[in-house]
């Protein structure tokens, strides 16, 4: 029998039955995948979402490309993953940055198009249009019908269906309503609480007197209220005969008459209820250098979440520190409980840790309160006093904090040799001198880089500021917008976002959070270049 040589393999392998049905497989797969994606892009497109549409098309696009060329074959495996990183890690944060140029928050939540359909949607009663009282009928073909009481005339009856209207004779008013009546049966009360809302959406009667249904109790002749011009970009308004246009920038004309970005407005001033968003430019950056209820606060949290997060990574660095020295003693007695007791407050969840110091902290009831008053001392006001408050907040971080510290410098001191300590008491080195020249900048070595891992991380310590006291107390200077003495940047733009009893400004929030990420950025960048100076600060040792 002939060998097979390599290259008929090879054909075999790519022509093959069993590569045929493997290709099969996965031109079925992207065809469901492309199906999927084209729905919800068309979806979005409509709504006019129009990023996150490019972004679903672009990621099919990107695993179409991969899985149907041969020499992306290595990727197939992990297409799945960078779609997934692409759209939930990408695109949230290009989105942030777009938001951070719009008016996206209360009142502009909506685009253009989903406001535009949603006021098609709202109706009005026309001079001289009627209104009834409804109970509501189904055939069974599933076809609904009104049974409609006109109480301003005398209790007159109707009956409309989806093509029919007509009055309903041989009953005389406030007369029981028939169970059945014309092929379809009446609903019960609670068949016609489930089934209002699908019959809220349907017009009855005829084209030349329609009936719709405007709330739980009242149908009659509405008609649609707001309708989108789109050779002139306005809506109509047929309630007050009005027209309302777009407005895309803020400002005054000459009557000083102001209009504002994301509002449909007519000539009078008046707006609708609901805006859209829209793109307001760098007017979200400029707002920390000409509002003073927002540049005055923002400074002021700038400048304390700096001390917050250097005097967090100090104080639990150099107590860690100092635990992991005493405890590397060995003359200590019982020194591997002591670290086991230290571990404690590391272990118990960080929100526990928090409300236990917060009734500790109490200061009516709580324990040291109590005991400082027992040595005839007033507690300080730990969640009043602004400067108590970022003092209390320190003290609950440092209980948290410290242990992590205490475990990473007892093993970075455990890899110290011992010989260099020798050496350095042979040269009349004191134990202050042994830790100074010695086991600090060995140390900074290997914990430096957590060092900064840890600013940034408290630099964005949400938990904490929230649990403890919510940003609190407030500031004064900060006017409408909810700003607190204890608040970092991350819990301000929280703030901004979501609320605090004045609406949420996602676009501010968005900006704040693009600072914050440069902020980061900058520590990390700085992170390399100390890392890189302890590393050849250690070379010198």
């Amino acid at each position: 029998m002939a060998e097979i040589s390599y290259e008929q393999k090879r054909k075999r392998g790519r022509y093959g039955p069993a590569a045929i049905l493997r290709l099969g497989a996965v031109y079925l797969g992207l065809m469901i995948v492309d199906a999927f994606a084209l729905f919800l892009v068309y979806a979005f497109a409509a709504d006019g979402v129009w990023e996150l549409a490019i972004t679903i098309g672009l990621i099919t696009l990107m695993v179409n490309i991969i899985n149907l060329r041969r020499d992306l074959y290595a990727l197939r495996w992990i297409a799945p993953a960078l779609a997934l990183m692409c759209l939930l890690v990408v695109y949230p944060i290009a989105y942030t940055v777009y938001v951070s140029f719009t008016n996206y928050g209360d009142g502009n939540l909506l685009t253009k198009s989903q406001v535009i359909k949603l006021l098609s949607r709202e109706t009005y009663l026309p001079e001289g249009g009627k209104v009834y009282a409804w109970d509501l009928y189904q055939n069974t073909a599933g076809e609904f019908a009104l049974w409609l009481t006109d109480e301003n005339d005398g209790d007159k009856y109707y009956f409309a269906t989806m093509t029919d209207f007509s009055p309903v004779e041989g009953l005389a008013a406030g007369g029981e309503k028939p169970a059945d009546y014309q092929g379809y049966r009446k609903l019960s009360r609670a068949e016609s609480l489930r089934a209002s809302g699908q019959a809220q959406d349907l017009t009855f009667g005829t084209e030349a007197a329609p009936i719709g249904i405007a709330g739980r109790r009242d149908a009659g002749e509405f008609a649609q209220r707001y309708v989108y011009q789109d050779e002139l970009d306005a809506v109509l308004d047929r309630a007050s005969d009005s027209m309302f246009y777009p407005v895309y920038e803020t400002g005054r004309d000459q009557n000083d008459k102001v209009y504002r970005t994301g509002q449909f407005q007519n000539e009078a001033g008046d707006t609708l209820r609901t805006g859209f968003i829209a793109n307001i430019g760098l007017k979200n950056y400029r707002s920390f250098l000409e509002r003073d209820d927002i540049r005055i606060p923002l400074t002021r949290i700038f400048f304390w979440t700096i001390g917050f997060s250097f005097i967090s990574v100090l104080s639990t660095f150099t107590v860690g520190l100092l635990f992991a020295l005493l405890l590397q003693n060995r003359r200590i007695p019982y020194r591997h409980a002591f670290r086991t007791l230290l571990i404690v407050p590391w272990a118990i969840p960080g929100l526990i840790s928090v409300a236990v110091w917060k009734g500790m902290l109490n200061p009516n009831l709580g324990v040291i309160s109590n005991m400082l008053r027992a040595i005839g001392l007033e507690p300080p006001p730990f969640f009043i006093d602004p400067g108590w408050a970022k003092a209390g907040i320190l003290l609950v971080n440092l209980w948290l904090g410290y242990p992590y510290f205490m475990l990473v410098c007892s093993g970075a001191l455990a890899a110290i040799p011992s010989d260099m300590y020798e050496a350095a008491e042979v040269d009349g080195a004191g134990w202050w001198n042994k830790f100074r020249d010695l086991t600090l900048p060995m140390l900074l070595v290997a914990v430096g880089p957590l060092l900064i891992a840890s600013f940034t991380y408290n630099f964005n310590n949400f938990v904490i500021i929230e649990a403890y006291n919510e940003g609190g107390p407030p500031m004064v200077e900060s006017g409408t917008l909810p700003a607190g003495h204890t608040d970092i940047l991350i819990s301000y733009a929280f703030r901004l976002a979501f609320g605090g009893g004045r609406g949420a400004d996602f676009g501010l929030a968005s900006a704040i959070t693009i600072i914050i990420f440069l902020m980061v950025a900058g520590v990390t960048l700085l992170q390399y270049r100390l890392t890189k100076g302890w590393e050849e600060t250690s070379e010198n040792v």
